[in-house]
């Protein structure tokens, strides 16, 4: 007996080993295969005091977050529509990490990336990619079979998981995800189901996962206390009259120089709706956060000519470029192409 049982505890070790492999292997090959040389130092001489800079190189950085909150949002419209097992949740991680690679062969002009930062974005995309693959033999196997004993209407927790999808994407992108009252969506869910099948199938499987995250989101947001919160706010540089950004919300005039306005902004999502209306205002942008470059998104039918990287959206029919540029030109770009911008990435 013992002999038997350790014979599938060993089988179960080497399992446990394969998949601990498989996760970590887009790690290693970031690691090897997407170094784009060894980091540079800008020659640009910023007018913003230190303590107000932030490293460059965390524009192109903060994109594989927002990966995960596109991934989100795509999930919300492929199930508004259809079923869970239609959402390609392999293009969603590789999506992630496709897009690591080519933005680690972009950085060193840009000063590189830290291995700290590196750390972190290697951890949430290993948790990425672990929970989408969960998710994935879930809805192809399970899932799959009560969506066919359904029929082809949505039930009632069909429709309201799609609601509360797009809005949990929806608050990701101004808000951290550990925010997000997970609990909440368990006691809509149980306050809304019809008692079909399906529903019953939906609430014991979201309901396990939203009670996994909102447990995990409390020890993330104790960890978050621990070591702070990113800033909120940050600095920029403009060529602008005080006429020009008066009245935008959350912005402060902090001082008027030779080289321009110094303003001090919301950040996130705020800020690109914010940089929009400036652009339109005819302001024109010089320095942001001690910087001379910046990364955004562009949605637009096809790639973007000079897109680091480029994805199609599932669900949309479009497609997701990353353009990288001197922040001299971004106010231009805002002007002629504002409609097809989606997130300008700060710092």
């Amino acid at each position: 007996m013992i002999r038997w049982l350790w014979k599938w505890v060993k089988r179960l070790l080497v399992v446990a080993a394969l998949l601990i492999a498989a996760l970590l292997a887009p790690v290693g090959y970031v690691e090897v295969a997407c170094r784009g040389g060894d980091p540079v130092a800008g020659d640009y001489a910023p007018l913003l005091p230190p303590q107000w800079h932030r490293a460059e190189g965390r524009t192109l950085m903060t994109y594989p977050e927002w990966h995960i909150v596109h991934a989100y949002d795509d999930y919300a419209q492929v199930i508004t529509e259809g079923d869970p097992h239609d959402f390609g949740y392999l293009r969603a991680v590789g999506g992630f990490w496709g897009s690591l690679c080519a933005l680690s062969e972009a950085s060193p002009p840009h000063g590189g990336f830290d291995w700290t930062t590196k750390q972190t974005i290697y951890v949430i995309g290993v948790s990425f990619t672990a929970e989408l693959m969960l998710k994935a033999a879930y809805e192809e196997t399970v899932g799959r079979f009560y969506t066919w004993r359904r029929g082809p209407g949505h039930s009632a927790l069909d429709i309201l998981s799609a609601r509360q999808a797009r809005d949990y994407a929806a608050f990701l992108q101004q808000t951290p995800w550990y925010k997000w009252d997970f609990k909440a969506d368990i006691a809509e869910q149980a306050a809304a189901t019809q008692g079909t099948p399906r529903d019953n199938e939906r609430r014991l499987a979201l309901g396990i996962e939203f009670s996994a995250k909102a447990a995990y989101a409390g020890v993330i947001e104790q960890a978050v206390a621990g070591v702070g919160a990113d800033a909120l706010r940050l600095r920029m540089v403009v060529q602008a009259t005080p006429e020009q950004v008066a009245g935008l919300a959350g912005v402060d005039l902090v001082e008027t120089r030779p080289e321009g306005l110094v303003l001090e902004t919301p950040r996130y999502r705020e800020l690109t709706g914010l940089m929009k209306e400036m652009a339109a205002r005819g302001v024109e942008f010089t320095e942001i956060a001690g910087n001379d470059d910046i990364m955004l998104t562009a949605l637009a039918a096809a790639p973007l000519p000079g897109a680091l990287y480029a994805k199609d959206r599932q669900g949309y029919g479009d497609t997701r470029s990353l353009l990288l540029m001197k922040v001299a030109d971004l106010a231009a770009f805002l002007r002629e192409n504002g409609a097809m911008v989606e997130h300008v990435h700060d710092y």
